[in-house]
């Protein structure tokens, strides 16, 4: 762990180096995208740390699921994620544990549709879908740029975007599309995903995506057999889009995409933390997501109106197999299943959220200030299958948001603000206590940048949320009636500077750097337990850290990305003892070194370094060091035109080792060897 004094001498540096943005594409301080030399476009200028992975990385990583593709973020931690159905979050410490796959102090968008922050007990399925449905995935860290999507978002935001039948057409009428083919040595993986696009006229378009992936089992960097490591997941996405009207102001969006796995003879605790005492079980996993999207954007900067209606529905349908947990002790499985505690491993889970958001994004000036206003509506239905643990129900809640990013000369203000209401509803009778609970918060944050003008910027934000009760919390017992009746507060607070140029430390370069250090405080703690007790909420939660990203290019090709976390955090007893945050991200250091030829080859090697590490069980695990090579290839080439050829080797030393916050029993996998094949036609 970096001592304070280091932690404030880097941020100095940062400070002393780190820019501005070049053209803004987001309403409510989201940022200004700055293309860089390097792989990975990065955002400086405002407050908000937001990290866009675009589709060019997505096929360069040749990742099994979308955890696999942010876990390079800084202060991003893929928990146990070798299967898209465990494959959970963590960001600065909050998110996915080895007790729960999500909840909402992230929140994740399929396309505008809300996804997960379900408490799912052993389960992991808010990133279940495939990374080649996507052509943009979107990582909004912390609190400070969460208001317009939710609240009690303290890790932060995951926004994924479809792909466009005009991405293949060139945005022109006609046919396109494209058919990539990955293999992948370790588990013989193999994917097929083949895109139809169709625009028979300008305004309209419409695409088709069938994506199949399948993985067997995969092996440790030390031969050993990774358990629970296989899957075969078939993906689909319709997606229509019509432009109409004067100026084209008018279009409308629809989306619809679907992931599905049917596991047989598998454990019921995905993150397999318990050695397999859960038993095992079939399970199907079915998720879709639907969203229908209007949008108004006259010739008026005051109207640029967005109506979003979706629809999620995540399904789990499990049988268990008879005699799989020493916890049955013989018993009849009827009677195992009804037994309020086992009855989880038997129960079928289903969660579907109606989601309607209203919004419009105004520009306007008053004297000296330019406004830049995203304010809108938004209101959730949400219901809950009855589970043999918990009873079913509804969350039905009302939300009211505005961002307004002011600018005064160099100077930018922003506030935003939040306010939600919630009913959450059984659909049984409790037990003794009442059916229903009514609650709502107010919630905001401000953030203040000054532009020097000479590509130097420094930024802050405080921001302050609550996490209303979930459905997950229904429950008859004392502790649950206490977690029904209250909401989870948190803060935080940034500050950062970020820095981009050109002809820095040779003509024709460019370099861009961003940095920012974060510390944040949760409390009413209604998430987590003292370790080892049962019912007994934590006093607090304290995260801090430093995040640094880099990009460095040359007129020749040669590029260098850098991206980097530092921090700790720490829970606090009831008894006023503390220890060690069980979820604390690991100090993490990542450095591609890369070079082009031309537009047709890129060769890249990828340095990771992990250190303060430690196992779900809190174990240490020391530091680990894994390399990663890359090289894509686009022949121009008459008969190779429209051809991709990317080929990676992932842990290329064949490092043995146990990830950050993983089970101890589930080692990640040894050096594997992919190669993928893309046409477009």
């Amino acid at each position: 762990m970096l001592t304070t004094f280091m932690r404030g001498t880097t941020a100095l540096v940062c400070l002393s180096l780190a820019g501005t943005a070049m053209a803004q594409d987001e309403p409510g301080f989201l940022g200004t995208l700055v293309l860089t030399p390097g792989k990975r476009d990065l955002t400086f200028g405002t407050a908000l740390p937001r990290t866009v992975v675009d589709e060019e990385e997505i096929k360069d990583r040749q990742a099994s699921t979308v955890a696999q593709l942010i876990d390079s973020v800084p202060g991003v931690t893929l928990v146990n994620g070798t299967t898209p159905q465990g494959s959970g979050i963590n960001i600065r410490g909050f998110g996915a544990n080895t007790t729960y796959g999500s909840d909402q102090k992230i929140a994740v968008q399929i396309d505008g549709a809300s996804v997960g922050s379900e408490e799912i007990y052993r389960l992991g399925t808010q990133l279940f879908t495939d990374p080649l449905l996507y052509k943009e995935v979107e990582v909004i860290r912390g609190t400070i740029g969460s208001f317009a999507y939710g609240s009690g978002i303290v890790g932060g935001v995951v926004k994924l975007e479809t792909k466009d039948a005009s991405d293949f057409t060139g945005g022109v009428p006609g046919f396109g599309g494209s058919q990539t083919l990955e293999f992948s040595s370790n588990g013989h993986g193999f994917t097929s995903s083949t895109n139809l696009a169709w625009m028979p006229a300008e305004g309209a378009e419409f695409l088709l995506n069938y994506t199949w992936r399948e993985q067997g089992t995969l092996e440790a960097g030390d031969g050993t057999k990774i358990g629970n490591s296989s899957f075969e997941t078939p993906s689909f996405l319709a997606k229509a889009r019509f432009t109409f009207g004067q100026d084209d102001a008018h279009s409308l969006m629809f989306s619809h995409s679907r992931t599905e796995a049917d596991d047989k003879d598998v454990p019921y605790d995905q993150f397999q933390t318990t050695a397999g005492d859960f038993g095992r079980v079939d399970r199907i996993t079915d998720t879709k997501q639907t969203t229908v999207e209007y949008r108004f954007n006259p010739v008026n900067d005051l109207i640029d109106l967005r109506a979003n209606l979706s629809y999620a529905d995540q399904k789990i349908d499990t049988t268990y197999i008879d005699g799989s947990s020493p916890f049955q002790g013989g018993q009849p499985v009827a009677v195992f299943c009804a037994n309020p505690f086992f009855g989880v491993i038997c129960a079928d889970n289903r969660y579907e959220t109606t989601k309607l958001t209203l919004s419009n994004r105004a520009l306007f000036t008053t004297g000296q200030v330019e406004h830049d206003m995203l304010a809108g509506l938004e209101g959730i239905h949400k219901k809950r299958l009855d589970a043999a643990a918990a009873p079913g129900g509804t969350d039905d809640r009302f939300a009211a948001f505005v961002v307004n990013e002011m600018t005064i000369g160099p100077v930018t203000v922003t506030p935003a603000l939040r306010y939600e209401s919630s009913r959450i509803e059984s659909s049984a009778p409790l037990a003794g206590v009442p059916d229903s609970y009514s609650n709502d918060a107010l919630m905001g944050g401000l953030a203040l940048a000054y532009d020097f003008g000479n590509g130097l910027s420094v930024f802050g934000s405080a921001a302050y949320t609550e996490g209303l009760p979930l459905i997950d919390d229904l429950d008859s017992t004392p502790t649950s009636q206490r977690r029904l009746a209250m909401t989870e507060k948190s803060h935080t607070f940034e500050i950062g500077a970020a820095y981009t140029g050109t002809d820095v430390f040779a003509g024709g370069d460019s370099f861009t750097v961003r940095g920012n250090l974060y510390q944040t405080k949760l409390w009413d703690i209604t998430t987590y337990t003292v370790a080892g007790a049962t019912g007994t909420d934590l006093d607090g939660v304290t995260t801090e850290g430093l995040e640094l990203e880099a990009s460095y290019g040359t007129a020749g090709g040669f590029y260098v990305d850098f991206a980097g976390h530092v921090g700790e955090g720490r829970e606090y007893n009831p008894d006023g003892t503390s220890d060690t945050w069980r979820n604390s991200a690991a100090d993490r250091l990542q450095l591609t070194v890369g070079q082009r030829v031309g537009d047709d080859l890129d060769l890249s090697w990828e340095v990771v370094h992990v250190a303060d590490r430690f196992d779900a069980l809190g174990a240490d695990l020391g530091d680990t060091t894994v390399h990663n090579l890359r090289a894509t290839w686009k022949p121009e080439t008459n008969w190779l035109e429209d051809t991709e050829v990317r080929f990676g080797i992932e842990n290329a030393f064949d490092k043995n080792y146990v990830g950050h916050l993983s089970s101890p029993t589930r080692k990640a996998p040894g050096r594997t060897f992919r190669v993928s094949l893309t046409q477009a036609f």
